[in-house]
């Protein structure tokens, strides 16, 4: 567990004190990442992202000198020159002299940590070898977290497969045209009266009643073309786990899954499998053009024409997952999206690009589609994904 200082005591440290060595008491990327989350709790906003790209800046260059992880830290981690005093005194506190270094601590044994293995078809409650003893250390599930999927080997997509379990995506909800009896709220006057003729006109309880509320039917519309191949099986992973999770009960389906690439395919029941591996293979069956060319403005107007205007996008929220190629021209794309500003409660636009440092939404289909999105994320990790998922709750 990496300590977070809640208050660093002020100090009037600045640049000048970024100098000498780094004291190193715990493996590297756990005093960085802790570095960064006291930050954030001081004040700074220091998200997921700011955070990852502040531990790629320190691995490029000198991780063990203080005035490179200094301004690493200063590039990435604060927005504006008014975080500069918050950052020197956290700076600070965190890489102070008197902080215990490995030599002054080497009289005490180290915590001995016993960790499963990640991997996902050995036994999570035994470790592989009994004498292996490892560090308190950043989890390794941590860092692949905020990865980027399109670039993970093959055993960490089959872990990361695992941490997809994990996620527990919530449909937003709306308000219901049917008051529900509640123990506060307006009083229901015909229910007091019935209460009253029960009981044969002696007083009985007051009966009050609230607004209710339903879930609100979510649309993924997944862009399967060759650009978006290195995310379609964790965006699949990721419309599997909305799909199990508002598919159970007796309420009606509140998610339909769509792939768009050169052409619209519904795979809502493909996905209702219980089994993320099973359902994953029965969508490919049911998916003629993976890894095809991209043609969003056409799809869209078929999923416009034949589901969205007959009800299946009126006051639901879209989420579409694509970087925005296109190989059509961006003209019908900007009409298809108004269209479908126009029947949805809200528009999410999901680029893994948009998580990158340096990304500028230039392409002609995002220039075309931006005016008529409500919000744009990023769709890269799976801390983006979860971070999706919070935004579409709110929604």
């Amino acid at each position: 567990m990496v300590p977070v200082p809640t208050a660093p005591s002020p100090s009037p440290a600045g640049p000048t004190r970024a100098t000498g060595p780094v004291p190193v008491r715990l493996p590297a990327d756990a005093v960085f990442l802790g570095l960064a989350r006291a930050l954030r709790a001081a004040g700074l906003a220091v998200t997921a992202d700011r955070e990852r790209v502040f531990l790629t800046a320190v691995a490029a260059g000198d991780a063990g000198s203080r005035r490179h992880v200094y301004w690493a830290g200063r590039a990435t981690l604060t927005s504006s020159p008014a975080d500069a005093e918050a950052y020197d005194a956290v700076f600070t506190a965190w890489f102070a002299d008197d902080t215990p270094t490995t030599a002054n601590r080497a009289q005490h044994p180290p915590s001995v940590t016993r960790q499963a293995p990640l991997g996902g078809d050995g036994d999570l409650g035994v470790a592989a070898d009994e004498g292996e003893a490892l560090r308190a250390t950043a989890s390794e599930q941590e860092v692949l977290r905020h990865r980027d999927v399109g670039s993970l080997t093959a055993d960490e997509r089959r872990t990361l497969a695992d941490l997809f379990a994990t996620l527990r995506p919530m449909p937003p909800t709306r308000r219901a045209r049917r008051p529900v009896a509640a123990r506060r709220g307006r009083v229901d006057g015909p229910a007091t009266l019935r209460e009253h003729v029960r009981r044969l006109g002696e007083p009985g309880r007051i009966v009050h009643r609230r607004n209710g509320v339903r879930p609100r039917r979510v649309v993924l519309l997944i862009d399967v073309s060759g650009s978006m191949s290195p995310y379609a099986d964790s965006l699949l992973r990721l419309a599997h786990a909305y799909v199990r999770s508002t598919a159970s009960g007796t309420r009606a389906v509140t998610t339909e899954v769509f792939t768009m690439g050169t052409r619209l395919t519904h795979v809502t029941r493909a996905l209702r499998e219980r089994d993320p591996d099973r359902a994953l293979v029965a969508a490919g069956r049911v998916v003629p053009d993976w890894s095809g060319g991209t043609r969003l403005g056409e799809a869209l107007g078929a999923f416009l024409d034949l589901w969205g205007r007959r009800g299946m996008a009126r006051g639901a929220v879209v989420v579409v997952f694509s970087d925005g190629w296109e190989r059509e021209g961006p003209e019908l794309l900007a009409e298809q999206m108004r269209r479908l500003a126009g029947l949805a409660h809200r528009v999410v636009w999901s680029n893994p690009h948009r998580g990158k440092v340096g990304y500028q939404p230039v392409q002609q289909g995002i220039v075309a589609a931006l005016p008529f999105i409500d919000d744009f994320v990023a769709g890269h990790s799976l801390a983006a994904f979860e971070q999706l998922i919070e935004v579409v709750a709110r929604a």
